[in-house]
């Protein structure tokens, strides 16, 4: 291939990156809805009220019937629900979470207003988010630092070090400063989220180390491909179906459900549970991370029998002129 044909090519992919960039960014946000939202309704009037949210928003909402109030707050303390729908006497009143997703909440609350009719409907944050993040648009714009963090200190190592030890010892140190100093500047500085500041950094660095060791795996074991493989993932599918800023439910199906399989997703799910729950919840997302943090471990595990396994070619040549008395 001469120079204007791979100058051609070039720009044609990267072209066609800045495309898929577009619709992986653009395309969740302009199609946000509940898609079987978990929403508790009870009380007297139940069944009317699960009744008409059917219908103005079909397959919106997976609708569960607890006892009574408490058993509703339990259900959204234990992230359960997103919030709850509580009748009886006078308009509904609505318990929301805006420490499990600022959107939702104020989706409930809007739409309770449409149900009470005349009468505003009273709307209760039991599981506030932070008063410095109200809205959560701090809490959702941590998660994509977190991530192209990892992506850079992945392909640094990958480039830079050559050596799989170098790596491990690398992504180790990676994971430990980042999750501490990245904590310490959202927590103690910018004050966006409450909770244990350790748990809080050992789940950044875990974070950092599933990211960066997942790229620096997949280079050890295929090479510079395993670089752009990794990075795209991470930043093509895993952020923008994160849902931090939002929820899963809320994105179009099944890329909500996939985008917490991915470290984005669980690590937003697992920094909120941390967060606002008291760790309700959270054994999902941390086993998805542990997982890809494992991952990580084996590909450079993989990479290091292989490299072991070869045979550098200056030992394989024999010298064919005898060797002198």
């Amino acid at each position: 291939m001469n120079t204007p044909q791979k100058a051609i090519a070039l720009g044609i992919g990267a072209a066609l990156i800045q495309a898929l960039m577009l619709i992986a960014f653009a395309w969740p946000a302009a199609n946000t809805a509940p898609r079987d939202l978990p929403l508790a309704v009870t009380g007297p009037q139940a069944a009317m009220v699960t009744q008409k949210l059917n219908q103005a928003v079909p397959g919106g909402f997976e609708i569960t019937r607890p006892a009574d109030e408490a058993a509703a707050r339990t259900a959204i303390a234990d992230r359960e629900v997103y919030g709850a729908i509580v009748t009886g006497d006078g308009a509904p009143r609505v318990l929301v979470a805006s420490g499990a997703s600022p959107a939702v909440a104020q989706q409930l609350s809007a739409m309770a207003q449409q149900l009470s009719g005349a009468r505003p409907a009273a709307v209760e944050d039991v599981i506030a988010a932070d008063a410095d993040d109200p809205r959560g648009a701090a809490f959702g714009a941590m998660v994509l630092p977190l991530v192209m963090a990892g992506i850079a200190g992945g392909v640094l190592l990958s480039l830079l070090v050559p050596s799989v030890s170098g790596r491990l010892i690398g992504l180790v140190g990676f994971g430990v400063v980042g999750g501490l100093l990245s904590m310490a500047i959202i927590q103690g500085w910018m004050s966006i989220i409450p909770g244990p500041y350790p748990i809080l950094a050992a789940v950044a660095g875990l974070v950092s180390f599933a990211v960066a060791g997942t790229i620096v795996g997949l280079a050890t074991v295929i090479g510079q491909p395993g670089i752009g493989l990794g990075a795209l993932t991470m930043l093509l599918i895993g952020n923008p179906f994160s849902a931090a800023t939002t929820a899963p439910e809320m994105l179009p199906q099944p890329w909500g459900a996939i985008g917490q399989f991915l470290p984005p997703g669980a690590a937003a799910s697992l920094l909120r549970s941390v967060a606002f729950f008291d760790g309700a919840a959270a054994t999902q997302p941390l086993m998805i991370l542990l997982a890809w943090a494992a991952l990580a471990l084996i590909l450079l595990g993989v990479g290091f029998l292989t490299s072991r396994g070869r045979t550098p070619a200056s030992a394989t040549t024999v010298s064919a002129e005898p060797v002198p008395a």
